[in-house]
């Protein structure tokens, strides 16, 4: 049990869930939907029968029925001394394919080139031969990157040394570093869900055993689950995106920020905070860093080119205190050996005319974003599309757990996507999708029309009690 909901909560959060009857299943039912939008997270104690009789004015008999209905259904598990606990659900994810000639292919969330990559290259390779007469590789990083990566914290409120910096081949390889030093086989690590989910699976790898905290386009954070997380399981290890978070788009406010910081603190927890797409800012506006100041070795953070530039420059870092550095360095060679100088010597190039970079990925991302949302409230009025301020995606809400389905049918059709459980951590998600918005404008409109089509043949099939549940939020 990782923690608690309260029987005024939970009463809140269902609604009007009296819909149909017996009472008991559409009480049943309502508690089903919350554990699918994660909304409920795996491992929540549900509060006693009598208490939330008495909060939704029903009888015990009800609430005991209900309760019963979701042992069956294996939503939830009694447990001696423990009352009834919400149990992970099964991940149902279509997986990945290879696009073809004529495919949509938003599996991935990634922006084409910067235009001016190709130029930044070019000059660098125009001086290989002093590159040539180095070793090649660097497990700490050269010093000529360090510093720039280390000015563009500074910059930013942070103030950082070069020694704080590790200069990675990619974040996904800072994450699997920095999650092999910190994480022991059986350690409880915080994770946002749904998350980055090629994160989790490096968690994972570590030994660790994940803890979901709830994120929602529309109320960011569940911060009392995070606390009651922190103070309950004492993780050694939260991995935050505090900066339009993947997939949802949501950023952190001042006040979240903070309250993830002082639970940290109490519980001895180190926040790895992923700020690979913090930069893709298109009208939200700066916001302070936050999480400064900490205790040493609380916070650490991970940046890379792969979203801002090109996803195929495969270079990343980590900003930690010294100690931790030291520690990954010695670890590093497990790894891998170092990062190559010639991506190291572009990269410190690009910094260089990083505003200018991030500017141009804001034009992009902005016209790609205004597309998909015009084209997407046309052609499916029905779903809940967000308005989001930067990041790469939509977290769309369906209205209906079918996700998968949708995925499936619009794969059919030449679009490749991601459906929502593949962004969980304990299941759940199947009434929510995935839509970057970094493909040509023309295509996303493209893209839009390909799912308006999917989605009538999706609810077509499915049984009626589903399609009745999308046709409720027209």
């Amino acid at each position: 049990m990782d923690s608690r909901v309260s029987a005024r909560a939970l009463a809140a959060s269902l609604g009007g869930w009296r819909t149909r009857e017996p009472a008991y299943e559409a009480l049943a039912d309502g508690i089903r939907l919350l554990c699918l939008d994660n909304r409920l997270a795996p491992r929540t104690a549900l509060p006693a029968e009598r208490e939330l009789a008495s909060a939704l004015h029903v009888s015990r008999s009800t609430v005991a029925a209900a309760y019963r209905s979701l042992r069956d259904t294996a939503h939830i598990a009694s447990l001696r001394g423990s009352g009834s606990v919400t149990l992970p659900l099964g991940r149902r994810d279509p997986g990945r394919v290879d696009a073809v000639d004529g495919m949509i292919d938003l599996q991935q969330a990634s922006p084409p080139a910067w235009p001016g990559l190709a130029g930044i290259m070019a000059e660098t390779a125009a001086s290989a031969s002093s590159l040539v007469s180095r070793v090649g590789y660097d497990v700490l990083g050269r010093i000529e990157l360090r510093e720039a990566i280390a000015r563009r914290y500074t910059d930013r409120g942070v103030p950082t040394h070069p020694d704080e910096v590790l200069v990675t081949t990619g974040a996904q390889s800072a994450i699997h570093l920095v999650s092999s030093v910190l994480i022991g086989r059986g350690d409880r690590v915080l994770v946002e869900t749904p998350t980055y989910p090629h994160a989790a699976d490096a968690i994972r790898r570590g030994g660790a055993r994940l803890v979901g905290i709830p994120v929602t386009t529309g109320d960011g954070w569940d911060v009392d689950r995070a606390e009651q997380a922190f103070a309950r399981t004492l993780p050694v290890m939260a991995y935050l995106m505090p900066d339009f978070q993947n997939p949802t788009g949501r950023s952190m406010t001042t006040q979240e920020r903070q309250a993830m910081l002082v639970a940290g603190e109490r519980s001895g927890s180190v926040l790895v905070l992923d700020e690979t797409t913090a930069d893709l800012d298109i009208d939200r506006g700066p916001l302070m860093p936050g999480f400064e100041p900490s205790e040493p070795g609380t916070v650490v953070r991970l940046g890379s080119l792969g979203k801002t530039v090109w996803g195929g420059l495969r270079l990343g870092w980590v900003r930690a205190d010294g100690e931790l550095i030291r520690r990954l360095v010695a670890a590093r060679p497990a790894h891998d050996l170092g990062t190559p100088e010639f991506e190291q010597a572009i990269a410190t190039r690009l910094l260089s005319r990083f505003d200018e970079i991030v500017t141009q990925r804001s034009q992009l991302l902005r016209s790609g974003r205004d597309a998909l949302v015009a084209a997407l409230h046309a052609a499916v009025p029905s779903w809940d599309i967000p308005a989001v301020h930067g990041g790469v995606s939509l977290w769309i809400e369906l209205g209906a757990p079918l996700s998968s389905a949708l995925v499936m049918q619009a794969r059919s059709r030449g679009l490749l996507l991601s459906a929502g459980p593949r962004f969980s951590v304990e299941g759940g998600h199947e009434r929510h999708l995935r839509v970057p918005f970094t493909a040509p404008p023309d295509e996303m409109v493209r893209a839009s029309h390909v799912l308006a089509e999917a989605w009538g043949s999706v609810r077509a099939g499915a049984p009626s009690s589903i399609a009745e549940g999308a046709d409720a939020v027209v």
